[in-house]
């Protein structure tokens, strides 16, 4: 093609620059300062706002639904309570750890049911607990490369209905019954069938790479640091009395009700959130290393369905807009470690990192949105915070990292209460600390959340000036 081309160009203008007429014709621009210089200078990106559906305990009112519905919902909420025009979208993140396989690009199929532009593209990402905080900040990567300005991002779990597979000998089975061209041949698969084919895949309570589930995890960590089964049922006891209070005080703004169809009842609460007393929860026995362990179904966050979204821009373009933004993004890292002995200290290893990247102190932080999966997880990254041992052997510090402002620590409850529907999570953790950044009138709050295979993220917020609830 390109000897034709410039054959035609020779033949019409005589000799020519080949480049240059290259260039002109094919619509291709020659930029010779990119490599000094680039278009697109730092942005500021903003949180405009967020939203959730209630967070439910799997297998309660939800039950008959599928994660598809809670995510078109948040979705159709965040648009309503914005108000901003759909067609503005650039782009959708989505994340989800438990994919139904009819749904498996989840943000898709939900922007185009809550009536998204199909030309708006949108992918599904998944990390675990850390689904949606991967969302948010693959976002601001897109923003800051000027890629686009408008982007939501959101996750949704739905554990009433997971997954299960046949086994893979039944499933060789229909694949061979399916190929089967006479009916003797499908009479002899027929025949083949035994009793164990019927014994289904289970989705994997345990992590691939080390066959142990993360409450085995979480018991031989408390146990490492010391934390004692009552350590454990204080602070799962502190944060759904934080929680019930948040809820009684109308602070968990946001949440958007769900009716559920062909039910009278509207849903517009979180139902996990129970007051228990001290001798209640001792009562309770070990959940995963019995009869000696001290995690039980009380100081474990639990099996959650629901789903979450947020707007993220350009500061510029919500101006534009006339949008009210509620925070900046500042600075998101993330972190992997050990996964079989420090699984669950993402949190230890990415606030220090976060707070050196963005030149903050603890005593700089008045906002910490800690995501609770364990009440022993909690209080072992608080034991390791406050050691210098840990600090100069696995953190390489010459120092301790410190303990934050507990009264400045999911004060409006946490996983462990609110409820933990993996995906969904990281958005609510935002919304929260925008929120609170605002109704605490503090400048900077701190995100960190651990997850599976020995990852973590931490991400900084800043309140957006003038901003209100």
């Amino acid at each position: 093609m390109f000897p034709l081309l410039k054959n035609c160009l020779v033949a019409r203008q005589g000799i020519v620059n080949y480049a240059e007429a290259l260039t002109r014709y094919s619509g291709i621009s020659i930029n010779k300062a990119y490599s000094t210089k680039s278009d697109n200078a730092s942005k500021n990106i903003v949180y405009v706002d967020g939203v959730r559906t209630p967070f439910l305990h799997s297998g309660t009112d939800y039950k008959k639904l599928i994660a598809y519905d809670l995510a078109t919902h948040s979705l159709v909420s965040l648009q309503k309570k914005i108000g901003f025009p759909k067609e503005i979208i650039d782009y959708i993140i989505y994340g989800t750890v438990m994919q139904e396989i009819r749904t498996s690009n989840i943000g898709r199929e939900a922007a185009l049911a809550a009536g998204y532009s199909e030309y708006t593209p949108a992918h599904t990402v998944t990390m675990a607990c850390i689904s949606s905080n991967q969302a948010i900040t693959t976002g601001m990567g897109l923003i800051a490369c000027g890629v686009y300005d408008a982007i939501i991002a959101g996750g949704v779990e739905f554990m009433s209905d997971i997954p299960i597979r046949f086994n893979r000998s039944m499933r060789s089975l229909m694949l061979q019954a399916n190929k089967a061209k006479t009916l003797p041949n499908k009479l002899a698969l027929l025949a083949s069938i035994r009793p164990n084919h019927f014994i289904p895949d289970l989705p994997a309570v345990a992590e691939f790479s080390t066959n142990e589930t993360m409450g085995h995890s979480a018991d031989r960590l408390a146990a490492a640091f010391g934390v004692t089964r009552k350590e454990q049922d204080d602070y799962a006891l502190r944060s759904h009395i934080l929680a019930a209070r948040a809820q009684q005080q109308g602070l968990l703004s946001d949440i958007v009700p769900y009716k559920v169809p062909n039910v009278d009842k509207v849903v517009d609460k979180d139902n996990g959130i129970r007051v228990s007393t001290e001798e209640q929860l001792a009562k309770l026995k070990s959940a995963f290393v019995k009869p000696y362990g001290t995690i039980t179904a009380a100081n474990a966050s639990f099996l959650t369905d629901g789903a979450s979204a947020a707007l993220i821009m350009s500061e510029e373009k919500a101006l534009q807009l006339g949008l009210k933004p509620k925070a900046y993004l500042r600075n998101f890292i993330y972190v992997s470690q050990d996964p079989v002995d420090q699984l669950l200290l993402g949190p230890l290893y990415a606030i220090p990192k976060i707070l050196d990247k963005a030149k903050l102190t603890m005593k700089d932080i008045g906002v910490w949105e800690i995501h609770e999966a364990f009440a022993g997880m909690i209080c072992a990254n608080l034991k390791a915070m406050d050691s210098d041992l840990f600090a100069q052997k696995y953190l390489k510090r010459s120092s301790k990292v410190g303990v934050p402002d507990l009264n400045k620590w999911n004060a409006w409850g946490g996983s462990l209460s609110i409820g933990h529907p993996f995906g969904a999570t990281g958005v609510r953790l935002a919304s929260h600390t925008a929120n609170r950044l605002i109704k605490e009138d503090q400048q900077f709050g701190v995100i960190a959340a651990c997850a599976a295979g020995g990852q973590g993220v931490s991400m900084i917020m800043e309140r957006y000036p003038g901003a209100t609830i």
